[in-house]
């Protein structure tokens, strides 16, 4: 299935996908079928209910109407389909794999990071919780007007939460596992490295690197110095130190040479091909559906408390923001932050200091004494 708007995936394959947005995959052949999702059959208008409210808040706080609608139209809708259907297609036990085809990095990484990001919004929305009790501090509430949402608003919320948490669920299990695809070339390599970096700090398991596009050497026969050949040759090495680049920084991470063809492999069997002619490395023979032993975040006691740590590979301690803010802890590597809700153990702790070794991120916690009976 593919989550790119670009629609490429049924290009690849020289099928016409654009039917399959029903949710009803299309058969290419026996035991393979694609999907190209699309976000208008997973809202049923529940999503109205929410803004009904919202909208209504933001008028008593004085926002112009049109406004305070603009305001509220749905977050990350694309993404939110993407999510709903993936979860629809894992849980419906019809396919032994599925394959995600995504969209550039920067759209992926926000799609990986959206789970774990609308549930916290939308918990603070739910009765109970010290975001919504701030909001709704019933002196503030009754100066100003603001309603408190109603059984069918908290309902609803509740429902989306609980959906966003299973798909975190889903993508961060021992099952699931990233593939980056990336190409021998240096600014490609870099933007790759930085992915692998944002990827484990939302805590996803990058399990194998495919370097694309590989240009074949030269016939023997021609001259050295001759112009196409050269130029050849000049690529050839260029290349040869950017697959060593990759091999490099990800270390311990099988790598995939894929080369490049004569012609573009479109259709079931010029991918097939392309596919015969993989150099696999030490993949060669894996399981393919072998369970991928993640890197998730860690507590242990230590003699003076607890550590916190979380694998974050190529990081510098100087590209690692940390912040306390009450029950959270708010991590940014680069221009991604993620928002840790901390176990109730260290909610009792204060934080001690942190450090990036090897890469991974360790902070240490210290018990908090007013909080800790003696």
């Amino acid at each position: 299935m593919s989550t790119d708007a670009a629609h490429s995936l049924g290009d690849a394959l020289d099928r016409d996908l654009t039917g399959t947005g029903r949710g009803e995959p299309l058969a290419i052949e026996p035991r393979l079928s694609a999907l190209q999702v699309s976000g208008r059959r997973h809202f049923d208008g529940s999503w109205d209910v929410v803004q009904e409210y919202l909208v209504t808040t933001l008028g008593a706080l004085g926002v112009d109407p049109v406004v305070a609608e603009e305001m509220t139209s749905l977050p990350g809708a694309e993404e939110i389909a993407a999510l709903l259907e993936l979860r629809t297609q894992a849980e419906s036990g019809r396919w032994e794999l599925i394959v995600v085809d995504c969209a550039p990095t920067a759209e992926t990484l926000r799609l990986l990071a959206f789970p774990e990001n609308l549930a916290w919004h939308l918990r603070r929305m739910l009765p109970g919780t010290a975001g919504m009790r701030r909001a709704a501090r019933p002196a503030a509430a009754a100066a100003l007007g603001i309603p408190l949402p109603g059984p069918e608003v908290v309902d609803i919320v509740r429902r989306w939460h609980d959906d966003m948490l299973a798909v975190r669920a889903l993508l961060a299990a021992d099952r699931s596992s990233v593939r980056l695809v990336t190409t021998p070339e240096s600014v490609v390599i870099a933007e790759s490295r930085r992915t692998w970096t944002s990827l484990s700090l939302y805590g996803y398991c990058v399990d194998a690197v495919y370097v694309n596009k590989i240009l074949p050497a030269p016939d023997p026969g021609e001259a050295v110095g001759s112009g196409a050949a050269g130029f050849l040759r000049s690529w050839n090495q260029a290349q040869a130190r950017g697959v060593a680049e990759v091999v490099e920084s990800f270390e311990g991470i099988p790598v995939v040479r894929s080369p490049y063809l004569d012609r573009e492999p479109i259709g079931p069997d010029a991918l097939h091909t392309l596919a015969q002619s993989l150099d696999l490395g030490t993949l060669a023979g894996a399981d393919l559906l072998a369970t991928v032993p993640t890197s998730p975040m860690a507590v242990r006691r230590t003699d003076q408390g607890f550590d916190l740590a979380l694998h974050l590979p190529l990081t510098s301690a100087s590209e690692v923001g940390l912040q306390r803010r009450a029950d959270e802890l708010l991590l940014t590597v680069g221009e991604h932050r993620r928002i840790v809700t901390l176990p109730s153990v260290l909610r009792r702790c204060d934080v001690a200091g942190a450090r990036v070794r090897s890469g991974r991120l360790t902070v240490a916690f210290v018990p908090d004494p007013a909080q800790w009976p003696r």
